[in-house]
């Protein structure tokens, strides 16, 4: 038994490597070089499989492999949601929450039906300035040069859509 480990002791090599290292890059953001890594040693694996065992042998290693890939990241998954990771500084377990004061956007209906005076041209978006603040706004269908005095004529969002005045 001993022989045939020491015989194929490359292959196993080239194998655990190329696990150890795929089960690194689940946790790593991208896909780098733990990644690529270990998908050439998992490719060494099979291709020394075959010089020394033949077609089948590679073919079963294959198998294998993905076998063993599909269970370590079922694992791993499933610690990082239940398991020890779970409670692990590299998983973000933090949620922001309205409550807490987070918001995604700012309510901008405060800005509805207030005069203000564009300060780039708007081709349909540019900036104007109400009361003293700049913000992003998008002319309603038409160009509206630079200095030209605007009313904001709805609010959907962030999105802050404003009308030249009449006489402007």
């Amino acid at each position: 038994m001993l022989e045939i480990i020491l015989a194929n002791l490359p292959i196993l090599v080239c194998f655990v490597l190329g696990i150890i290292l795929l089960t690194v890059e689940v946790f790593m953001p991208g896909f780098g070089l733990p990644g690529i890594s270990g998908i050439v040693f998992e490719l060494v694996s099979i291709v020394l499989t075959y010089a020394r065992h033949g077609g089948m042998a590679a073919l079963c290693v294959t198998l294998i492999i993905l076998a063993v890939i599909a269970v370590v990241i079922s694992l791993a998954l499933h610690s990082v949601r239940h398991g020890r990771l779970s409670k692990s500084p590299v998983i973000l377990n933090d949620t922001e929450s309205a409550e807490e004061g987070y918001v995604a956007t700012q309510d901008m209906d405060v800005f509805l039906g207030r005069e203000g005076v564009t300060t780039t041209v708007l081709r349909p978006t540019g900036m104007a300035e109400f009361d003293g603040v700049k913000l992003n706004v998008q002319a309603d269908g038409e160009y509206i040069a630079k200095d030209v005095r605007v009313r904001v004529q709805r609010v959907d969002g962030p999105r802050i859509v404003v009308r030249r005045l009449p006489g402007a």
